[in-house]
């Protein structure tokens, strides 16, 4: 059985249906009994095993909820409608009410997971208000997704950002059920785009399996909800809570300066650098990115 065929015949355990009749694929491990819940959200083109390093590192201890938003991974596609970070905030509550009905909850969500946090602030403050202890913002940005420029100088970076908008429509029209890239392609544009210095290959490897996991015209659909996204004022429902904002030096997706806002808006966070790491921080600084969701979590654990 392939990658791509294990992960979408889930057992009856790992499937969650949406309220619009969307099947998402769903890991819920540690102990039922634990005194807080951590819920980790991935980012574009990934699926939960964007966090197998982080929980390597967490222990057996802690009580996680993954998923693969829709669209991604295991779960099924996205329309042209519902591929939004809004419905992916309302997918989000619809899971912690079926899966964790009840007591605190630390959120950790890397690139577009992050924003999908910063979503559910907006849209269901209550939710956030009254259970969530701990915010861990990986990777990510609150806004002038449009204006990325992938870390390239003048006229290259103005055109990276229009190709991206280019790819989007692309994507969002294609009818088949897999890019057609190689994996060998998939890894040499992962290398410059989303990893920083000296990447393994076993990260290179897996992040491309993810990427040619998911569904193509849903990657486009959510690429231009990306554009678009600008939550930086729903970021104040998170004032108070624990938080740490963990970015890399060397990001070309969510360049440095878009965590300093983050990290501005909520002034009590912890703000870490990382030199010489790239996007995917949960691959490449694993074991620090668990320290800071672990510290969030232990606060609360008993």
């Amino acid at each position: 059985m392939t990658t791509v065929e294990r992960l979408r015949n889930p057992a009856r355990e790992h499937r969650f249906v949406t309220s619009d009749g969307c099947a998402l694929h769903v890991e819920l491990s540690g102990p039922a009994d634990a005194a807080v819940t951590l819920v980790l959200v991935h980012g574009w083109t990934q699926d939960h095993r964007t966090w197998d390093g982080v929980m390597d590192h967490l222990g057996p201890g802690v009580r996680t909820l993954r998923y693969d938003l829709r669209g991604h991974g295991g779960s099924a596609p996205a329309t042209k409608e519902t591929g939004t970070i809004p419905r992916l905030a309302d997918d989000l509550a619809e899971l912690i009410a079926a899966r964790v009905p009840s007591g605190p909850l630390v959120l950790a969500g890397h690139s577009m997971g992050g924003m999908t946090m910063m979503a559910l602030a907006e849209r269901h403050p209550d939710l956030v208000r009254d259970r969530v202890v701990g915010a861990a913002f990986v990777a990510t940005s609150s806004g002038q997704m449009d204006r990325i420029t992938l870390g390239l100088p003048g006229m290259a970076g103005q055109f990276s950002a229009r190709f991206e908008r280019r790819l989007a429509k692309a994507l969002s029209h294609r009818k088949g059920e897999r890019l057609p890239l190689s994996p060998a392609m998939v890894r040499s544009g992962a290398r410059f785009l989303v990893f920083g210095e000296h990447p393994r290959r076993a990260d290179l490897r897996l992040v491309a399996d993810q990427l040619l996991c998911a569904h193509p015209a849903s990657l486009g659909a959510f690429q231009d909800a990306i554009s678009t996204h600008d939550r930086r004022v729903a970021l104040a429902t998170l004032r108070g809570t624990p938080s740490v904002v963990l970015a890399g030096e060397k990001d070309r997706l969510c360049p440095l300066p878009h965590a300093k806002v983050i990290a501005d808006e909520l002034p009590d966070a912890e703000f870490v650098r990382f030199p010489g790491a790239g996007h995917m921080l949960p691959q490449e600084r694993a074991a620090e990115v668990a320290k800071r969701i672990g510290g969030l979590v232990s606060v609360h654990a008993g």
